[in-house]
Formats: C-alpha cells, sequence, structure tokens
C-alpha cells in the first residue's frame, strides 16, 4: 500500500474520553433507516463513447512506476502494475463497480450464490460457457481447486503473500456439468465473493515450482481481453496484445504499452508524444489546465496580462546591472539559456493543450498513523488530544479544493462513501476540540509550561563525514507558532528554550505576574517535553505529505505538542520507518476494499508476541489493537446475512475510531493526463477499467454525455 495520498470522508460530533476505560461509542448510523453508505463523493472521469465511435486499432502508450518483479498478484512483491496487467489478461468473477461495491462479472460467470448453508456453506459457480484460456482450454472447476490448494496455507512451499478465504475452503469440485463449480467452505465465510478474482490457470497454480517462478516474467496462458505479449524489463515495458481467443466484445486496441516513467518526468513525455495516458502530481495538471487555456499575452508561458518573458525580465535586469564585459558576458550565456528553457517549454506547452486532466478521487485514504508502541502515544488519552487537535475538514481542504473535488473529511477506516459497509463513526471519537485536547492531555499528566530536565547534546560533525540526522540529512523541527508569512526558517529548525526548575510561578510570591507567552509554552511531565517524531518521505513527490504535516504540526503546537519532522528517503520510508516502528507520526494511505472483513482485520488486529519473543504486528504499524476489535472483525467475517456483517463492520470501525490508532484525513485526488481522443479510460475512481473499451475515438466522432460508456453488470 502506497504512502502517497506514499495510499478516503463527514461531521464529527465531540466526544470527551478522559480516561482510558471509557469509551462513549455513539448509535451507530446503520441502525436507523437511512442508509448511511451515501453516494461516491466523485465520480468516474472516463471520456465514455460508445463503441462504434472508436477507432479498431491503434496502441495506447501507458504510464506505470515501474515494470514490476511478478506478475503473480499473490506474491509479495506484487504491485500496482501487477494488478493492471492481471486485470487485462485474466479472469475475474467479480469486479468493482462505480460505487466500489462487488459485481458479477458476465464475462466469466452467468451467476454465483451460495446455495447451502447447513450443514456447510456451498457457493454455486456457473461459468459463461464461452470462457476459455488462451491455449484452447475451457476455464473450469481444475482452475478453481488449484488457486485453492495454493493460496490455502496449507502447503509452506509456495510462496504465498495472502491466504485469506482460501483457508477456509474445505473442498472444491466440479458440479452437474463442466461449467458448475461447486465450493464448499469449512467455515463460514462472508467475503466470498473476494475469491478467485484474479483467477490463474492451473497451469501456473499446480505445483510450488509454477507458482512461486512461472509466473514472475511471463504469463503463457492467459483469459482476457489481452494478452501478455512482452515483458522488457531493461527497456522498463510491458507489451499487452488483442487476444484472439477472447469471446467478450473484442478489444479496440491493438496493444497497450505500458511504460516505466517516472513521475516527474511524465509532463515532458506527453509533451514530447511518447505517452497517451498518466498519472500525474498536481504540478503538472496544472501545466496542462493552463495549456488548454487561451492567453492574453498569446504565449503559453504567461498568464492574462503578461507583458514580457522571463527571458526579457532577465534582459532588463542585465543592463540595468553594469557593463563589467566578464560579467556581461556571462549574463549573455544566462540570458541564452533561459531563453532556450523558455522556448522549450512554449514548446511544451503547446504540445500538451492536446491532453487533458481526467479528475476523481482514488479508492484509498490518507491517514495520520500514530504509533501506539512507545513513547507518549502509549497512552490512549494523548493520542485521542492529538487526533482532537487536528481539524480534518481544513486538511482535506487543503489537498482536495485547490483540484476541484470534494474536500469532506473520510469517516470510516474500513470502507469509503459509496460504499456498502460505509459509515461516518468519527463521532466515537469526536471533532475538533482545543479545549478538549487540552484536558485529556492535563488528565495524562501534560503540564503547560513544566519543568524539562536539559540533555547533554551530542555534537555533530558538519559535512559529509559527519553523517545525517536522518536518511536525507534533513532532520526538522516544527515552528513554535504559525509562521505569518508562510515559509519555514531558513536552516528548517525553530528550537523552542528549555524551562529550568519548577514549573514558571509556582513559588512566586501572591500576586506575581505570570509569566509571559505562557499559553503557548509546550507541555512537559517527569521533566520531559511532549515532544513527536514525525517522519515523512522526502521524494518529490511527496510534497503533497508534507504540506499536510505542516497544517498538522501547526494544529498540535497550539494544544502544546511539539513535533520534530524527519524527511526520510523513498526508499527506505515503509520498510525502516513505519513497518519497523521509527516513528511517533506519519502520514501513509490504505486503499479501501469491498471486503472489509477480510482485507482490514490484519491492518487492525491487536499485535500478539510471537514465538521468538517480537511482537507480530501483522499490517497493523500503528501498533494499536483491541480483542473487542478482533472479535468484531471475526464475526463479521463468519455472518452471512449481509446486514449484519456491514453493522458488525461498523461497530468495529467505531471502535477503531475510540483506539486513535490511526486518524483518516481525506480520499487521495486522483490525476490523470488522457489525450484528449482518448476515452473509455482516465480516473477511474472506485470502477475496474473496462481495457476491451478503451480506445481512440474516430475521426470527427464525439464522446458520450454519460458518466460511463458501459453499463453495469450487477446479477
Amino acid at each position: 500500500m502506497s504512502q502517497h495520498g506514499v495510499g478516503p470522508r463527514a461531521v464529527m460530533r465531540s466526544v470527551a474520553f478522559l480516561t482510558a476505560g471509557v469509551l462513549a461509542v455513539p448509535a451507530l448510523a446503520g441502525c436507523g433507516s437511512e442508509d448511511p453508505s451515501g453516494k461516491p463523493l466523485a465520480g468516474q472521469d472516463i471520456q465514455p463513447a460508445p463503441r462504434d465511435r472508436i477507432t479498431d486499432g491503434g496502441t495506447l502508450r501507458w504510464a506505470v512506476d515501474s515494470v514490476p518483479d511478478t506478475l503473480n498478484t499473490f506474491q509479495s512483491d506484487a504491485d500496482a502494475t501487477t494488478t493492471r496487467v492481471a486485470q487485462a489478461v485474466l479472469p475475474s468473477m467479480f469486479r468493482m463497480d462505480a460505487s466500489g461495491r462487488p459485481e458479477r462479472n458476465p464475462d466469466y460467470l452467468e451467476s454465483a450464490k451460495v446455495v447451502d448453508t447447513e450443514p456447510k456453506q456451498v457457493v454455486l459457480y456457473k461459468l459463461n460457457q464461452q470462457a476459455v484460456w488462451s491455449d484452447g482450454r475451457e476455464i473450469g472447476a481444475a482452475d478453481f481447486a488449484a488457486q485453492w490448494r495454493a493460496l490455502s496455507g496449507k502447503d509452506t512451499a509456495y510462496w504465498t503473500a495472502r491466504n485469506a478465504g482460501y483457508d477456509r475452503i474445505q473442498k472444491i469440485e466440479r458440479g452437474d456439468n463442466a461449467l458448475e463449480v461447486r465450493v464448499t467452505f469449512s467455515r463460514p465465510y462472508a467475503d466470498w465473493r473476494s475469491l478467485f478474482s484474479p483467477l490463474y490457470p492451473k497451469d501456473v497454480m499446480g505445483t510450488p515450482d509454477s507458482f512461486n517462478d512461472g509466473a514472475r516474467k511471463k504469463l503463457k496462458v492467459t483469459a482476457g481481453p489481452f494478452t501478455v505479449k512482452k515483458t522488457d524489463r531493461e527497456d522498463g515495458e510491458i507489451i499487452l496484445a488483442r487476444n484472439p481467443r477472447w469471446w467478450g466484445e473484442p478489444a479496440k486496441l491493438s496493444e497497450i504499452v505500458l511504460r516505466t516513467v517516472p513521475r516527474d518526468k511524465r509532463a515532458a513525455e506527453l509533451a514530447d508524444g511518447t505517452l497517451d495516458l498518466a498519472e500525474i502530481d498536481p504540478s503538472a495538471a496544472r501545466r496542462i489546465t493552463v495549456a488548454a487555456r487561451p492567453h492574453a499575452s498569446g504565449s503559453p508561458l504567461m498568464g492574462p496580462g503578461a507583458d514580457r518573458s522571463a527571458a526579457d525580465s532577465l534582459e532588463s535586469w542585465a543592463v540595468a546591472n553594469g557593463s563589467d564585459e566578464d560579467a556581461a558576458d556571462e549574463e549573455t550565456v544566462a540570458r541564452e539559456k533561459l531563453r532556450t528553457a523558455t522556448a522549450r517549454y512554449a514548446r511544451q506547452q503547446q504540445a500538451l493543450s492536446g491532453f487533458e486532466v481526467r479528475k476523481s478521487l482514488e479508492p484509498a485514504y490518507t491517514q495520520l498513523a500514530l504509533n501506539g508502541a512507545e513513547g507518549p502515544l502509549t497512552d490512549e488519552r494523548v493520542r485521542r488530544a492529538v487526533a482532537r487537535a487536528l481539524d480534518r475538514k481544513e486538511l482535506a481542504q487543503v489537498v482536495l479544493k485547490p483540484l476541484g473535488l470534494p474536500a469532506v473529511p473520510v469517516g470510516s477506516h474500513l470502507a469509503l462513501s459509496g460504499q456498502a459497509a460505509y459509515a461516518d463513526n468519527s463521532g466515537a471519537l469526536g471533532g475538533q476540540d482545543t479545549k478538549e485536547a487540552q484536558a485529556l492531555l492535563a488528565d495524562a499528566g501534560w503540564v503547560r509550561g513544566g519543568p524539562v530536565k536539559e540533555e547533554k547534546k551530542k555534537e555533530k560533525a558538519a559535512g559529509p563525514e559527519g553523517g545525517k540526522a536522518d536518511d536525507t540529512g534533513e532532520d526538522d523541527k516544527a515552528r513554535r507558532g504559525p509562521d505569518p508569512a508562510g515559509h519555514l526558517a531558513q536552516d528548517g529548525r525553530q528550537h523552542a528554550p528549555a524551562h529550568q526548575g519548577g514549573a514558571p510561578g509556582a513559588y512566586a510570591p501572591k500576586g506575581t505576574a505570570a509569566p509571559a507567552n505562557q499559553e503557548a509554552a509546550p507541555l512537559a511531565k517527569n521533566g520531559k517535553p511532549l515532544t513527536l517524531r514525525f517522519v515523512l518521505p522526502s521524494g518529490p513527490g511527496s510534497q503533497t505529505l508534507r504540506t499536510v504535516a505542516d497544517r498538522i504540526s501547526r494544529m498540535l503546537e497550539r494544544v502544546g505538542i511539539t513535533t520534530e519532522i524527519s524527511k526520510v528517503s523513498d526508499e527506505s520510508y515503509f520498510k525502516d520507518h513505519i513497518a519497523s516502528g521509527q516513528y511517533d507520526l506519519a502520514l501513509y494511505s490504505w486503499p479501501a476494499t469491498a471486503f472489509p472483513a477480510t482485507d482490514a482485520r490484519p491492518v487492525y488486529a491487536k499485535p500478539v508476541p510471537a514465538a521468538d519473543g517480537s511482537l507480530n504486528v501483522e499490517q497493523n504499524y500503528t501498533r494499536v489493537g483491541t480483542d473487542q476489535v478482533d472479535q468484531l472483525f471475526d464475526e463479521a467475517v463468519a455472518t452471512l446475512d449481509e446486514d449484519e456483517s456491514r453493522s458488525l463492520i461498523r461497530k468495529a470501525d467505531s471502535r477503531i475510531w475510540a483506539a486513535a490508532g490511526s486518524i483518516p484525513l481525506f480520499q487521495r485526488p486522483q490525476l490523470l493526463a488522457a489525450r484528449k481522443n482518448l476515452v473509455n479510460t482516465g480516473a477511474f475512481g472506485f470502477g475496474t477499467p473496462v481495457y476491451e473499451d478503451m480506445g481512440f475515438l474516430k475521426k470527427g466522432a464525439k464522446p458520450a454525455s454519460g458518466p460511463s460508456a458501459k453499463g453495469s453488470a450487477n446479477p
């Protein structure tokens, strides 16, 4: 799961928690008659068009972050590109609709339903009679059974990353005919629709060797609108070709080329004509938006009313600043370089006018994680105080409002607005309340302006031989108060003075005036200040996270909590800091799932001691969990009544909010640059892409006006 924005929603009610043993959980929204799941905050933006308006053929060049190390989605090093390839070339019994809910995929399934619950749960799959693998063999029970055996967890020779759900299957057998598959469960499993999506052929799943190695670099047998034609790690490309054996609507595109392009290079590659579609950052989105506008100056570089270029400005400066010949020569060179760069930028802007930005919200949210394993945040009163200090609506607006996207805070850890399990349960913790945050901190023993024991500071050697404070050499302490100019100090540091002796004024004679700026003094306890290490990635794509962290630091300062911001390399951020617990505060994202009882349990499970004495945290990197939350997940995943299962998930979410191990902030923006004549692709939001419908408009054809080019396949 990525940490970026690494990676999502809602009025909050204030509830006081002054002691660890009292949790005021409000009545759940799911108990009322009104559906609390709501609607997606933003729809798809894919330039929909009917198939008869799309050219037959063409190559779509699509930027990706990397060529994956494996094409097997069930291995630990699978990534987002692995998933993209699997969606295009492999069967999925269910896919996500535009609201993030599972829907039957009619290209593979005629039907799928629970046909027995006693003595065991039995699901009967009826397959599309035309569904075949690319080698001509029919998709059937043998493929289902091979995947179950590989992912059940019983054979450790299979190097699997997950087996949730498959470990509950007792047996798989053929039904009354070759098109029927009967799956019998040893224990009830509510999220059975999550299974067999994707489905790999038995050639991949049949043996440990074929599973572990056979599907890492190539997929010989597939069953989707596309096949894997070539994987070229040297050139950083995966080429998908139209599948001649595809029985559904034939793919409009001849090929899809997934090309590795760094995020900061994508705008230039789009302009150079080497890409048609790319996920981009807000700065690139602004460039493309500006390129599409008419400008008063006639230059794509200048805004309305501008009357000279940056090069002209530099030339004027040179003339006004002396006539030294050497300096003039340097200025001439600099001026020529700037003119060249300006001209190149202008050409790029002209080329970018052929693209548009398609935007939605990702099926993922950014959260503030609080490490509850050590330090001040082991006290849940302090964690709640941090949460109550945050204005989540303001944080959502900082990120989403400039992009024209709905700036609504996330109200659930386990689902997003529009999904079946969604309900705004943030009231279990309460909204922004400075006085409440201060009361929680006081109850935990933190005193405003309390005495702080000085610790001997270790001298740091300067220069490259002196070492670094962190992976990038950047270790910034947050400001003591709001910076009116909106800028950081030159060295990124502002240190608060340490208070000597007792609390200021504690022993002063009656009538002595209170110390100045006492309200702004930091909190202390047992001679230590309340300082939290805020770890952030330092890469160019993480500016949004750093902006959000800056706002959070300011909010915490208002209640007396100091933050020390440590910027670390993107490569080490998750592995060396988040996963290993080397942080107090951090920002990263989790994807939403239609199956929270299965997928979210390891994220919020209570850590337990392992056999070797270490702590097994699964994916719970905040190390905050409770037995009650675990029990609610267990009940939800074993309940076949969908309404009851959703109710249990919402109860679990309320208790996750109350424990304050992580604070959902906002749903991540999804920004894609797409060639203007490219249709049925872009910002998909929750929905699974329909690869066979992607393509380029015929000359003179217009896209459709509706939100989607392909109707729902709900059974």
